[in-house]
């Protein structure tokens, strides 16, 4: 990969639900503005582009009255669409990883591989379906939606944890981690690292 590729993104998407603008760079510095209407989302994201030392703008809009599930899944779908054309051919990337982290009692693993193949398993039993007013299954949903845009293999286990918001942190903070890892320029790795010769 030549040294001044900027590895970086943005994406707006309007529809009758949602209205999105999100900015994306893969070697940030954990530059983070976020203005949603989902409290707990932002809280989320703010882990995640931190851990991960990415930088990241959302603004958006959503039909919030009726419930948080569209404007989390069109962020999800967003945040995928700018990490898979940030990393353009995936050239000389390390493309695996796997990160535990644990959150006082809580512990979780995300597995990446930058396949280029979207594939989601989502491991997890939270003792609460609701942190504040968000709700839990949201995860999920904002999870599957990344992945399957950003075109990776994604595999998210809670290993044990009994404080719900702790579990799903611990989540965010190993997504941000692992994609920093999987996305980090290998100088050993010669094109990209596929015995296909393409990602």
């Amino acid at each position: 990969m030549a040294e001044n590729v900027i590895r970086a993104s943005e994406v707006a998407r309007k529809t009758n639900e949602t209205d999105i603008k999100l900015a994306f760079a893969v070697d940030g510095s954990g530059t983070v503005k976020l203005e949603t209407d989902v409290p707990f989302l932002n809280h989320m994201l703010d882990l995640f582009a931190k851990h991960g030392q990415f930088d990241l703008t959302v603004e958006a809009t959503g039909d919030v009255d009726i419930d948080d599930h569209h404007t989390t899944e069109d962020i999800g779908i967003c945040l995928g669409q700018t990490i898979r054309e940030a990393l353009g051919d995936k050239r000389g990337i390390k493309r695996y990883a796997s990160v535990f982290v644990p959150m006082d009692e809580a512990l979780a693993q995300v597995v990446i591989d930058v396949s280029n193949r979207p594939h989601f398993e989502y491991r997890a039993q939270y003792p609460s379906q609701q942190v504040g007013s968000f709700q839990v299954e949201l995860v999920q949903e904002f999870l599957w939606k990344l992945a399957l845009e950003a075109r990776i293999t994604l595999h998210v286990i809670v290993h044990y944890g009994t404080n719900t918001h702790h579990m799903i942190e611990a989540v965010f903070k190993a997504l941000g981690r692992a994609l920093d890892e999987a996305t980090c320029i290998d100088p050993r790795v010669q094109g990209v690292p596929s015995t296909k010769g393409v990602l």
